[in-house]
């Protein structure tokens, strides 16, 4: 699948809005993997997955209350479990599409694409700082639907956040080993800055 460009990272870091950006400017297929992470948790539950089948019986309270190390590392897992659902969709898009695809989502871990050796210039992972995650995880409007069942609510936006922080130098660990292109983002850059040099990684003249 050559004609696919991936962005992948840790959640909240502006992956789907570098994505937007740049499948409107070059007029490229945009798949979000995290649109059906729910479908693919009852795809892995069904072939009795160990994580899907987990994540698909919890409720929030079980969810957010566990040790964030614990969330973290069943997260890893999580992506592990789906990723054949997410290249399966990828392989009928690309049979379906006659132009480039770019793709995101924080399941495109870097231990994975290397596994399906994904050319270097084809995966980019934007990660965010501890603080830039967080203080924009808080504006976005669906965190309240997301802890619905939680008895304290900011005890598990807490675990949540730390989990998350863990899960990006995670990532970033793993781009270092695999030589992959990251981009850590703090906030201090402009999202059209980020877009170009996301855009000038993949080759395409911005």
């Amino acid at each position: 699948m050559k004609n696919i460009y991936y962005i992948g990272g840790s959640p909240c870091s502006g992956k789907s809005t570098i994505a937007q950006i740049l499948s409107a400017k070059y007029n490229l297929y945009y798949f979000k993997a995290d649109d059906y992470l729910e479908q693919y948790a009852k795809s892995g539950a069904l072939k009795g997955y160990e994580i899907c089948r987990k994540q698909c019986s919890m409720s929030a309270e079980e969810i957010w209350m566990r040790e964030p190390v614990l969330q973290c590392e069943e997260e890893l897992m999580f992506y592990r479990e789906i990723f054949e659902f997410i290249q399966k969709e990828l392989r009928r898009l690309a049979d379906m599409q006659h132009g480039s695809i770019l793709t995101e989502g924080a399941a495109y871990l870097p231990e994975l694409m290397e596994k399906i050796n994904i050319s270097k210039n084809r995966y980019l992972s934007i990660i965010p700082s501890s603080e830039f995650q967080v203080s924009h995880y808080r504006k976005r409007e669906w965190i309240s639907s997301v802890l619905e069942g939680c008895q304290d609510k900011e005890a598990a936006f807490s675990n949540w956040m730390k989990r998350d922080i863990m899960f990006a130098k995670e990532v970033q660990k793993q781009c270092e080993r695999g030589n992959f292109k990251y981009i850590i983002n703090d906030g201090s850059m402009r999202t059209d800055e980020l877009a170009r040099k996301a855009a000038a990684y993949f080759g395409l003249r911005y």
